[in-house]
């Protein structure tokens, strides 16, 4: 039931950090590394899809953009909505391989979804971009406890 605990705890805080909500996956990573709970391998192949999954919430709102950017709640402001736009128009899905900035890596994935993005596509690109961060933050973590 532990592991559950551990998992669980990563893989929500990972989806979560993706979509609406500020949290901070890597701080719950580093944590887990530093008591030593879980698998590192384990522990990044769980952030990484859990955070791609959470980018997945952010291309379907895209799909839905005209609908929804008005609201409250929705998460991309539309300040970021446009720079990330701009971006997007000029280098087009690569840009996805930075879904993991902060701020304008949400509005990546909100334009793809309006720009309606293959979801194949979005999905590799999306990985790949969060696996390389969160392979750094585990060898990151892993060194600075060696």
């Amino acid at each position: 039931m532990a592991w559950l605990t551990v998992y669980g705890s990563l893989f929500a805080s990972a989806f979560l950090a993706a979509t609406v909500l500020p949290v901070s996956s890597e701080v719950v990573l580093l944590g887990l590394l530093a008591a030593g709970r879980g698998d590192p391998v384990l522990l990044f192949t769980v952030a990484t899809i859990g955070n791609t999954l959470g980018s997945v919430v952010n291309w379907i709102l895209g799909r839905g953009i005209d609908r929804l950017q008005s609201r409250r709640w929705f998460p991309v402001t539309a300040g970021h909505y446009e720079q990330a736009g701009q971006m997007f128009r000029r280098y087009g899905a690569w840009t996805l391989l930075f879904a993991w900035l902060p701020v304008v890596g949400d509005a990546f994935t909100v334009v793809a979804g309006a720009a309606r993005v293959r979801l194949a596509l979005f999905v590799v690109l999306v990985a790949l971009g969060k696996a390389a961060r969160y392979a750094a933050v585990v060898a990151g973590g892993l060194w600075a406890m060696s």
